[in-house]
């Protein structure tokens, strides 16, 4: 008997796979074609078990499509631009682009022994100038188009770094790199308008009916469309020019509750007042110093400052309210401008108690509820209330019913206009740092900001720069900062700025369709792999990446780069769980963890003896040391083994637990697949046996079981059939024929999740050319119509017998046979049933 050699396989097979050009996406007229896609990674330098688990469940997409006659794209890249590279470079000096593109080879190299069928002829990352150059491109389409402006706005900014950061960037206020206090500052940013897309990317979640339902949610939450009021309050004694504070509001029920007004730091009345007046200067430097993430605004001290500024309110003008600077409003949200109203917001209520400012309720549990309040009453917008301060319409309503009647109210009486609108903000994307697409524009002081021309494309990033200090090293480049201006020609300077790394992952999914082309793509080639039928990736992508791509496509179909069909890039959906490990930790001297990795750890102790801290399963994190690598793992049991375990151990939208025992399990699983290969290749090829019919019966039950867990993506679930299927046949005592037939089909079954080890048994049994271009299995439809049934025998709702029976066999007769069984008999010990329940095809019970 030989030994099941994983090192041996599964390289032979991938050396006839490459050779081969298996994996290759060809365009073909005579097959439907199939696009497939990951997530790509960043180029961190090592891959996780994490990584392995979302390629295989792509991987096992790919091939089955493969062999049920697809052409298949599966394409491989790296999103490679960001701060992380230049963080590398100031921390252990270097380069970003060597230190990137090193671990690029690296990750490559960790990533090909899985076997994966990727087209590795379509490899790409961010940062190669072929790829950002049309980026570029389309950039100034999209500027040509209108779908590019730039504007002053207020955005994060890392005082130490000297960098705008995202939302994502900011933690808990700071930066997520340098620790600093992040503050608001105003710069002259280019944005994508995105926001004028608002609508149509709302209504067309509708469509997508293959997304998960969580992330259509968190997306339409995102984008935030909301019916409201915009309306005007009058000042007194404000300044000339601001003799109105507009204000958009989503709960215009409220008005009648209103005790203040608050205007944001950046609303212009309060950059007016801060010019002439210290005290206004300095509290809206302060608010400054808070990010612009609503973490940040929602976390901070409230604080406001009275202007001493009155509004007149719109319904009594003889009643003022007080306009105050607050620092938890943003410019950028509605008008800049809220009313406050205490009783039904907590954040007003807040504010209210600390300023002493009325509070007022509009709407009541009931008529006789007390309206003194000790925390603002917010009872959902569906939720019918008594409403004491109210307007036209009935007393008790819920929170819609009278935000219509509001909305009605106002327009009748010519106070306000009931208006749509969204959440959604445009597209910031610039970024002051060096490792990112060079925006392609010439700022002259003559032409002003000018298009580069297409013909000097790409900008291309220097090499030669230094990160000696903080900021952008393009603002100290002057040989690439100094330029001439492309219209007439006079010394001009560059744009510094480069784009976000959100850009880059925007439109990549469209360039593997034609990735050598001088353009951004080829129509010919787009139209035919588009749109990506399965995309995989994790959740905590499903917001701005999903909604910038889908942006992205209607911006490229606008401008000529994609086919109108492709304006949703991604068919279907999947957002794949996590891979946790056990975290290993001891404590130093002044009691802080320090983190072991698991290979260091045996039984609960490290090498010298000493006992670690289990602590329980937690995402795999490099910080954490609780990672476990995927090459020691290949190592040790081989890939088909790493990839069985990952698919098998759950449902791949949940997480999985990475254990040393389940890894072994595996392996011993599969040494017996290929122990029961050996086994039937050694059978008399002439010998007949027993139960053929029973084997091919459970073989083709197991195609159909397989194959629609495939296509659901039930693949812990189709492991479970594989399972059992393989036990079965490890019983049987059919012929050579029946035997050989089934472990074959058994190896194609098993091809997605193992390729390597179904090609070796494939080959060993004889097949035809490679089982990765074999054609898929069909179960006979006639094969999985049982002659009988198995049904479970309940006894007071406790199991206590099976029988087995025909599958056509009357109730009466089903009853008769359950009552004759000896378990049954002995377990009602001469009492007499007083009802036999049969359910057909299901179960018998037996009520005593």
């Amino acid at each position: 008997m030989t030994r099941y050699t994983p090192a041996e396989i599964e390289a032979r097979w991938q050396e006839v796979w490459s050779r081969d050009a298996v994996f290759e996406a060809v365009r073909s007229a005579d097959k439907p074609k199939y696009y497939v896609l990951e997530m790509f990674p960043y180029p961190s330098g090592r891959i996780h078990m994490g990584h392995v688990r979302n390629y295989t469940m792509g991987d096992v997409i790919a091939r089955y499509k493969i062999a049920t006659g697809h052409s298949v794209l599966h394409p491989m890249g790296w999103d490679a631009f960001g701060m992380p590279a230049e963080n590398a470079a100031m921390a252990i000096g270097g380069h970003p682009k060597d230190w990137t593109y090193g671990n690029i080879a690296d990750m490559r190299d960790q990533m090909k022994p899985l076997g994966l069928s990727i087209d590795w002829s379509r490899e790409f990352a961010t940062c190669d100038v072929d790829y950002y150059g049309q980026q570029q491109s389309l950039f100034l389409d999209f500027l040509e188009a209108g779908l590019v402006y730039r504007k002053n706005a207020v955005v994060n900014w890392d005082p130490v770094d000297m960098t705008v950061l995202a939302n994502e960037q900011v933690e808990q206020g700071r930066g997520w790199r340098s620790g600093a206090l992040v503050e608001r500052r105003e710069l002259t940013q280019w944005f994508f308008k995105i926001s004028d897309y608002s609508e149509d990317l709302l209504e067309a979640l509708d469509r997508l009916e293959n997304w998960p339902a969580k992330v259509r949610l968190m997306q339409e939450n995102w984008i935030g469309r909301s019916r409201g009021l915009q309306f005007a309050f009058s000042t007194i004694d404000a300044p000339d020019g601001h003799d109105r504070i507009d204000v958009y509001t989503t709960r215009p029920d409220t008005l009648l509750g209103a005790s203040f007004v608050g205007i944001s730091p950046d609303h212009p009345l309060a950059k007016v007042l801060e010019r002439d007046n210290p005290e206004v200067a300095a509290f809206c430097a302060e608010c400054r110093q808070i990010g612009t993430t609503e973490e940040a605004i929602e976390t901070a001290e409230k604080r406001g400052l009275d202007t001493g500024i009155r509004v007149r309110h719109p319904f009594d003008t003889a009643h003022e309210l007080p306009v105050y600077i607050a620092n938890f409003i943003l410019m950028d949200y509605g008008t800049g401008a809220i009313f406050g109203c205490p009783a039904h917001d907590q954040r007003d209520f807040e504010f209210a108690t600390k300023y002493d400012l009325p509070i007022i309720s509009t709407y009541l549990p009931s008529e006789d509820s007390d309206e003194t309040l000790s925390e603002a009453y917010v009872p959902a917008k569906t939720e019918p209330v008594f409403y004491n301060r109210g307007f036209a319409g009935e007393a008790h309503q819920t929170g819609l019913e009278a935000i219509d009647a509001a909305i009605e109210f106002c327009e009748q009486n010519g106070i306000g206009q009931g208006v749509t609108k969204y959440r959604l903000r445009d597209w910031g994307l610039s970024r002051q740092r060096y490792w990112g697409c060079p925006i392609p524009v010439v700022h002259c002081t003559v032409c002003g900001v000018v298009p580069e021309k297409k013909e000097n494309l790409p900008i291309e990033l220097p090499y030669d720069v230094s990160f000696d200090q903080p900021g952008n090293p393009l603002d100290r480049h002057p040989t690439w900062r100094d330029c001439d201006c492309p219209s007439c020609g006079r010394p001009a300077k560059r744009e510094t700025d480069t784009m976000d790394t959100f850009v880059d992952s925007s439109w990549y999914f469209a360039r593997f369709t034609a990735p050598g082309a001088d353009t951004p793509t080829v129509m010919e080639d787009a139209a035919y792999w588009m749109n990506v039928d399965q995309y995989i990736g994790g959740v905590e992508h499903a917001i701005l990446h999903l909604l910038y791509s889908r942006f992205f496509a209607r911006a490229m179909q606008i401008t000529g780069h994609l086919p109108q069909s492709a304006i949703e890039p991604f068919d279907a959906l999947f957002t794949q769980g996590m891979v946790t490990h056990e975290i290993y930790q001891t404590r130093d001297d002044k009691g802080r963890p320090v983190y072991h990795l698991p290979e260091d750890v045996t039984d609960g102790k490290l090498a010298d003896g000493s006992d670690v801290e289990i602590i329980p399963s937690a995402k795999m994190s490099k910080s954490k040391k609780n990672v476990v690598d995927p090459i020691n793992i290949i190592s040790a049991y081989g890939a088909d083994t790493a990839r069985w375990f990952v698919l098998s151990d759950s449902p791949p939208e949940r997480d999985v637990e990475w254990t040393a025992s389940g890894a072994e399990a595996a392996f011993k699983h599969l040494s017996r697949v290929w122990n029961l290969c050996d086994r039937i290749g050694a059978m008399d090829k002439g010998s007949g046996g027993q139960g053929d019919a029973e084997l091919l019966r459970a073989m083709h039950l197991c195609i159909h079981d397989v194959t629609m867990g495939i296509e659901s993506f039930g693949f812990n679930a189709a492991i479970a059939k594989l399972y059992a299927f393989t036990a079965t046949l490890q019983k049987s005592k059919a012929s050579h024929a029946a035997q050989r037939e089934a472990v074959m089909t058994l190896a194609q079954l098993m091809s997605p999740m193992t390729p390597h080890l179904a090609e070796d048994i494939w080959a060993h049994q004889g097949g035809e050319g490679l089982i990765t271009t074999a054609p898929w299995p069909v179960a006979d439809a006639a094969m999985l119509v049982s002659d009988t049934v198995t049904l479970p025998i309940q006894v007071n709702g406790k199991r206590r017998a099976e029988i087995t029976v025909p599958a056509d066999l009357p109730k009466e007769e089903v009853e008769k046979a359950a009552l004759a069984d000896q378990a049954v008999l002995r377990t009602l010990d001469g009492a007499v049933p007083k009802k036999v329940i049969v359910v057909p095809g299901r179960i018998v019970n037996v009520v005593v």
